[in-house]
């Protein structure tokens, strides 16, 4: 299936996502009912996810993955190869953990050939490095307007730690109980664990570099 292109920017093949997450559902011997249940979603948005015809929100990608220890590097972007055995399962030696940092060998990523991943909650992901780099996110992130990474009444968390910073529009972070609206040039940091949720109540989309480091560990406690 050739990649889709758009703004210049290249699309991840959402079928060959859905292949990925069929094999390591699988691989788990759980049926698409079961891996509904745990994580409270119907059986059909599973089966969509796994045919290509839907696009998950942030936050019920982030869940797919942790469920099922699924490197999000290895399911979103298409130039990182699945670990030995082919289903893209977390192993021990799968990255998840402390580990060097290996940078990508070429240090520049151009504005125009950006890997864009478009989610299925108005919100766009830009990854700024021309490779993936295990455990860290380097990401360009818009929230359309009405974006969110879950619903009113859902949060995330995972391992690592996030560093944001707003370039246009406003973007709303909740962390646990807190509230914080931030503005082009506030910068936010915050521990990953925390139940977090992040929208754009704004009426223009919101735009923001955003750096995650050590997250998508499978053992981590989910929301």
């Amino acid at each position: 299936m050739a990649r889709e292109r758009r703004n210049a920017a290249t699309e991840p093949e959402y079928a060959t996502m859905g292949d990925r997450l069929r094999r390591a559902r699988q691989a788990r011997h759980l049926s698409l009912r079961g891996l509904a249940e745990v994580l409270g979603v119907s059986p059909s948005l599973i089966s969509q996810v796994e045919t290509g015809r839907a696009k998950p929100s942030v936050n019920t990608l982030y869940a797919l993955a942790n469920e099922l220890g699924i490197s999000l590097d290895v399911l979103l972007f298409m130039d990182t190869k699945p670990p030995a055995g082919g289903d893209g399962a977390a192993g021990p030696d799968d990255g998840f953990g402390a580990q060097e940092v290996v940078l990508p060998h070429d240090p520049v990523q151009r504005a125009s050939t950006r890997t864009t991943i478009r989610l299925g909650s108005g919100v766009v992901w830009e990854r700024l490095t021309t490779e993936s780099i295990r455990n860290v996110d380097f990401l360009r992130v818009t929230y359309e307007v009405g974006g969110e990474s879950s619903a009113v009444d859902a949060f995330q968390r995972h391992t690592g730690q996030e560093w944001g910073y707003v370039l246009s529009g406003t973007l709303t972070v909740r962390i646990g109980f807190d509230e914080f609206l931030l503005r082009p040039g506030d910068a936010i940091s915050f521990d990953s664990s925390t139940p977090h949720r992040l929208f754009n109540a704004g009426d223009v989309p919101a735009t923001a570099v955003w750096f995650v480091l050590g997250r998508g560990n499978p053992d981590v406690a989910r929301a």
